[in-house]
């Protein structure tokens, strides 16, 4: 019974620290090479890692999307890709995806010619997926190791963590001096019901002793 408990326990909280992980902003330092719109077929497996149109007249399931190519300093590649967000979830408000292409463009340089910027993005990449991290800003960098401190992730786990910690000190604070009393009443009530169980039993039992004897 323990094992599953603590399986669902590490199952839930490790749920839970993914969807942190792909919807909390993150800043990466790259050197952007090229943007390029394509046209995506979205299935149901990959559809949660795109984002839902404000608009209905939109086709959900097959449009044209744009998408950043860059280079991080070690040298991988990293593809981002460029969607509004709007009033929809993750909450980034986004809806300037033409002014940040257009800055995309502007940001374009070589290797022998750097050009470094941060790129504030929230999502993951994945190949076997074909997710990609959407971008939300982008500034630039003084240089591929000018990547800024992330004070909104930084805060909002901590205010998470705080809030965590209230709930769970009301919660042992509760249970102390309102469920405790009562399981410990029931437990004394099933406590004495045995015992006077026990007590008839053994007059009972002293009750035939007599008539054996």
């Amino acid at each position: 019974m323990a094992y599953i408990k603590w399986g669902f326990l590490i199952t839930i909280w490790s749920v839970f620290a993914a969807f942190l992980h792909y919807t909390l902003p993150q800043y990466d330092v790259v050197r952007i090479v090229n943007t390029y719109e394509e046209r995506q077929e979205l299935n149901d497996w990959t559809r949660v890692f795109w984002s839902t149109p404000d608009s209905q007249s939109q086709n959900i399931a097959n449009r044209d999307v744009q998408f950043i190519q860059a280079f991080r300093p070690n040298g991988d590649a990293i593809v981002y890709r460029n969607e509004d967000t709007g009033w929809n979830w993750p909450p980034y408000f986004k809806f300037d995806t033409a002014n940040l292409y257009t800055e995309a463009n502007d940001a374009i340089s070589t290797k022998d010619d750097p050009e470094w910027v941060a790129v504030l993005h929230y999502g993951w990449r994945n190949e076997f997926l074909s997710a990609f991290p959407n971008a939300i800003t982008i500034k630039p960098a003084a240089g591929p190791e000018d990547k800024p401190l992330n004070w909104f992730t930084i805060g909002f786990l901590i205010l998470l963590a705080a809030l965590f910690w209230a709930t769970y000190v009301r919660w042992r604070r509760f249970r102390r001096n309102r469920i405790d009393p009562v399981l410990e009443d029931v437990e004394d009530s099933f406590y004495a019901a045995g015992d006077a169980i026990s007590d008839r039993r053994g007059r009972l039992r002293r009750w035939f002793s007599s008539w054996k004897s």
